[in-house]
């Protein structure tokens, strides 16, 4: 079984089918999806989702392109969404927050605020961080280090070695997707390959980040397999050895995941006749 550890499934680009979508996954063996909200105006909507799709599972957190619109107000509803979140079983940590240096026009101080006051909360509640870290590296791995959060992902990892081995020793998993399926991307497939493998989550980013058959299309989860099994190839192991490890790197990383409630609900969805 694959996981897809970040995807959007509540994204406007799924209106029209988003059940066939997540059926589609289960058919291609993947087990679990966890959704990360952007902002507080889609906290109710990733909790919903991830209930109403069978492994469905959610993060709470206001994305840094977001900030320009988040005020206070955000950051304290998103501190009640999350206490009243944590007896439930497919809540998994808090996410998507960050930083992000490559789109223009983004006010570098207060994305920086929106991030430092949810690594506090992350903190607080003993929470995992799903942090973007577009051109960002070192100074969401020096975020991290300040408030003490020790476990999470860096979505979309992009970095040096040298900052893949500073967020592996902060105890992040560094998430893989659609762009280790194009040839050209020589830095990223020299991580997937030679990275430990134990370090390494999949993920689709769905639907965006597409993979290279899907190239300016709506990427989807279900292709988190065949981005794994891109993976396998590239390292040379066993498709199946693949997608146990990289699950449970997730499960690792988002240790929610692995809850007994979650467990039961997943089995239960897979069951014969199961919606």
């Amino acid at each position: 079984m694959w996981i897809d550890s970040h995807c959007h499934l509540d994204a406007s680009e799924f209106d029209a089918d988003r059940e066939a979508v997540a059926a589609d996954a289960r058919a291609a063996n993947v087990s679990r999806i966890v959704i990360p909200s952007i902002g507080r105006v889609n906290f109710d909507t990733v909790c919903s989702l991830a209930h109403r799709v069978p492994g469905g599972a959610y993060a709470l957190g206001i994305h840094p392109l977001f900030t320009p619109q988040a005020s206070d107000a955000d950051l304290e509803a998103l501190r009640q969404q999350i206490e009243a979140s944590l007896d439930d079983p497919l809540f998994v940590g808090v996410g998507e927050i960050g930083l992000d240096y490559f789109v223009p026009g983004l006010d570098d101080a207060r994305q920086q605020y929106f991030y430092d006051e949810q690594l506090k909360l992350a903190h607080a509640f003993d929470l995992p961080a799903i942090c973007h870290v577009r051109k960002s590296q070192d100074k969401v791995l020096k975020g991290l280090r300040r408030f003490g959060i020790r476990r999470g992902i860096a979505h979309a990892f992009n970095g040096s070695f040298q900052q893949a081995d500073a967020f592996i020793a902060q105890g992040f998993k560094l998430g893989f997707g659609g762009n280790l399926t194009f040839d050209r991307a020589r830095q990223i497939r020299r991580l997937a390959m030679q990275l430990p493998l134990e370090t390494i989550v999949l993920e689709t980013d769905a639907p965006d980040i597409a993979p290279a058959w899907r190239y300016k299309e709506r990427n989807t989860p279900d292709q988190v397999a065949r981005i794994g099994a891109i993976l396998a190839d590239l390292r040379g192991i066993d498709m199946l050895q693949c997608a146990a490890q990289t699950s449970a790197n997730t499960m690792e990383a988002l240790p929610r995941l692995a809850h007994p409630a979650a467990k039961v609900r997943v089995q239960a969805s897979n069951a014969p006749g199961a919606a």
